[in-house]
């Protein structure tokens, strides 16, 4: 093992430095003060090394599944906690689309990319049950969804929300997550969210960036009185 790799991992990142910089604006300037001489390379091996992750893996559902033996008994009931929060909302989502799909108020291209989101949502609802059970949690049940679906306008429009929603929720919680791994995946699936959110914003012509060149998180409390109506 080289001098430079054994300095890199006795270095102890903090656990909230990604919340930070999304929440502290004098903060996120003074981060981008310090790294605005390193080129787009450095910067993103900065930002992986801030964030604590350094393996990879094949399918999200992978690199979550495989985190059981990290971490002490308290780190481990707190991703689970954030594991199981995700979950829910990822039910709700799935429930979402199969309720829009279901409807038939869109068809052609339109249709086929909601029906292609859907299926990732539910692709999100395996990987999250397995990781908890995984990590020896129980996964928490299955709400039941009362989504509104009236009219093709306000369908979309819910969904440009939901979608904006779900991302916040993942980045929300991005500081507090302790095991790399379930970080990664965190992050992975909120770069999802934010592309469907993108997407769905050039169908209701919203903004495609809602918030500018930082995207603001939600903490949980605020999250769960957003999706409170929506849960039988």
């Amino acid at each position: 093992m080289s001098q430079d790799t054994e300095k890199q991992e006795s270095v102890v990142q903090p656990a909230g430095i990604v919340e930070r910089l999304v929440r502290d604006d004098v903060d996120r300037k003074r981060f981008l003060k310090a790294v605005g001489g390193l080129g787009a390379a450095s910067f993103g091996t900065f930002v992986l090394a801030a964030c604590g992750s350094s393996k990879s893996s094949t399918t999200a559902s992978t690199a979550v599944v495989g985190t059981g033996t990290q971490g002490t008994a308290g780190s481990s009931t707190t991703d689970i906690a954030i594991l199981n929060y995700a979950l829910t909302l990822e039910y709700l989502e799935s429930q979402f689309y199969q309720k829009v799909i279901a409807s038939k108020l869109f068809t052609g291209k339109v249709g086929a990319l909601l029906t292609n989101f859907g299926g990732q949502e539910d692709e999100h609802v395996l990987a999250l049950h397995g990781a908890v059970a995984k990590m020896g949690g129980t996964p928490v049940a299955k709400p039941e969804a009362k989504f509104p679906i009236s009219n093709a306008e306000q369908v979309a429009q819910l969904a440009y929300s939901v979608e904006n929603l779900g991302a916040a929720a993942y980045l929300g919680q991005a500081g507090n997550i302790q095991s790399p791994e379930v970080l990664a995946t965190a992050l992975s699936i909120h770069s999802v969210e934010a592309r469907h959110a993108s997407t769905l914003g050039t169908l209701v012509k919203k903004p495609v960036t809602p918030n500018g060149a930082f995207a603001i998180p939600d903490d949980m409390s605020t999250v769960l009185a957003a999706v409170k109506p929506y849960i039988a």
